[in-house]
């Protein structure tokens, strides 16, 4: 039997995944958790063979949460279920430690497939993006805000210009949770995990204009 920690930050998903691996006779989910912090203390704590992650949960960012598991020997194989299908997200969450990476448009075949994979201690990457993997020009001047899109490159260069959430979310029309969504995953992508680095990392690379700074 394959004991699964279950770790989502999005209790529809959870209960949908769940249902799916309700309709088989070797993996049993022992444990949930919807934040980072709690991810460590279940791991720490309960016995299990795969954690199923998300990459974008409240707290440490998925690539740092890794990094976390592994300086406290809590090297059970970690399989990633992401939204996020970036090449450079991907690359760092495999170089960071994690056993898989596969996608959450993917089919449950596929998913079971990759639980059972890792568990019998291989490794698997979701199929559709291999070819993004191999084939994907690397260039030496890539950065990784070339991963954010459009509106998260605009949630960065504001919060690292002091600007609340809140203003945020009144100047570009968006809710504060969508404003949030977007920090969450920027900081993520830039295995960034405080606002401090985040300020650090717009001023080294430049993208902050004087008309993003508060009115004084």
């Amino acid at each position: 039997m394959i004991r699964l920690i279950l770790a989502d930050d999005h209790a529809i998903v959870r209960s949908g995944l769940i249902q799916i691996f309700a309709t088989t006779t070797d993996i049993v989910v022992v444990s949930e958790a919807s934040q980072s912090e709690e991810v460590l203390e279940q791991c720490r704590q309960i016995p299990c063979d795969v954690l199923l992650l998300d990459m974008t949960m409240p707290g440490l960012s998925g690539i740092e949460l890794i990094k976390r598991l592994h300086e406290e020997n809590l090297d059970l194989p970690i399989l990633i279920l992401s939204m996020h299908n970036e090449t450079q997200v991907i690359t760092r969450a495999l170089s960071a430690g994690a056993a898989g990476y596969i996608t959450k448009d993917s089919k449950s075949e596929l998913l079971l497939s990759a639980i059972r994979k890792v568990a019998a201690g291989g490794k698997f990457i979701d199929p559709a993006l291999v070819d993004k993997l191999i084939f994907t020009p690397q260039r030496k001047d890539d950065l990784p805000q070339n991963a954010l899109s459009k509106r998260e490159l605009q949630v960065l260069t504001m919060i690292s210009a002091g600007h609340p959430l809140g203003l945020i979310a009144e100047r570009l029309n968006l809710s504060p949770k969508t404003v949030s969504t977007h920090k969450n995953r920027l900081m993520q992508k830039l295995e960034i995990d405080n606002n401090a680095d985040l300020i650090r990392y717009a001023m080294k690379h430049e993208l902050l204009t004087p008309q993003d700074f508060p009115d004084s």
